[in-house]
């Protein structure tokens, strides 16, 4: 376990107790693994007090606190495949998926394979540099604009080209969505941008969204988690899974999106 992991109080739902680090995370692991389908799209994202969705440097990881960096492990743990925006590859720099040690055993044993692939939504096609020269097992997300750039980067296997209907420039995520499940690629963990997550909302395919709040007041223009596309119309309703608190008063909630069973919506 790192060594900066601070117990999280868990005061929703139930008795309210606290989570201790444990090698395996059981307790974080069926808090946040409980009554997963097949097919499940998780979106997880992080803001400030305010609304913030990236610190002063433009990132997102500059947000981060060790309690969200502890949820966030277990959340990929339990993942089939990252979803991610080509700009939040470039921003955030990503450039592999590791899973930690202490949560291998988890992963094995809720039936995922050893290791995450990673699946960029780009329009353009475009595959940032670090990620073809690393390790990553990649695939592309693009609409018919960008199939052809992104097929003179990778195996014409690992370009996922789902234009939309209405918008053929512009990827169909349903569409892609199925095109993964259909790969055994059927839990999804989209980790952003705020155009992705509000384009993934727009289309109803988010089932819970795992929303981190940091300690933080910051002001300013920076985006909301979930930006970029037009207002949902009509809002949609969420409702509390869980509530967890960290000592240094980062608090990490997770929102179910769908209608509960038997609401008739």
């Amino acid at each position: 376990m790192p060594t900066d992991a601070p117990p999280l109080d868990l005061l929703l739902p139930g008795v309210p107790r606290t989570f201790r680090p444990l090698p395996g995370e059981p307790d974080l692991v069926a808090l946040l693994g409980r009554g997963r389908p097949a097919r499940h799209v998780t979106a997880t994202m992080v803001a400030s007090v305010d609304g913030a969705a990236c610190g002063p440097d433009g990132r997102s990881g500059s947000l981060g606190t060790p309690a969200d960096r502890r949820v966030f492990a277990v959340l990929r743990a339990l993942a089939d495949v990252v979803l991610v925006g080509a700009g939040t590859v470039r921003a955030e720099g990503y450039r592999e998926l590791p899973v930690v040690d202490h949560l291998r055993g988890a992963r094995a044993a809720a039936g995922r394979a050893p290791a995450l692939v990673l699946a960029i939504v780009t329009r353009r096609g475009h595959v940032p540099r670090e990620v073809l020269h690393g390790a990553l097992d990649v695939v592309v997300v693009t609409g018919a604009a960008g199939a052809e750039r992104a097929r003179a980067q990778l195996p014409a296997d690992r370009v996922v080209a789902v234009p939309r209907d209405d918008d053929p420039g512009s990827p169909d995520l349903a569409a892609a969505l199925d095109v993964l499940a259909a790969r055994g690629l059927g839990h999804v963990l989209a980790e952003g941008g705020p155009r992705l997550l509000a384009n993934l909302l727009a289309a109803d395919l988010v089932d819970e969204l795992c929303l981190t709040t940091s300690p933080l007041l910051l002001a300013g223009a920076a985006p909301r988690a979930a930006a970029g596309a037009g207002p949902l119309d009509p809002p949609r309703p969420a409702r509390l899974r869980h509530l967890l608190r960290a000592p240094d008063d980062t608090l990490l909630t997770c929102w179910d999106l769908r209608p509960p069973v038997g609401s008739g919506a």
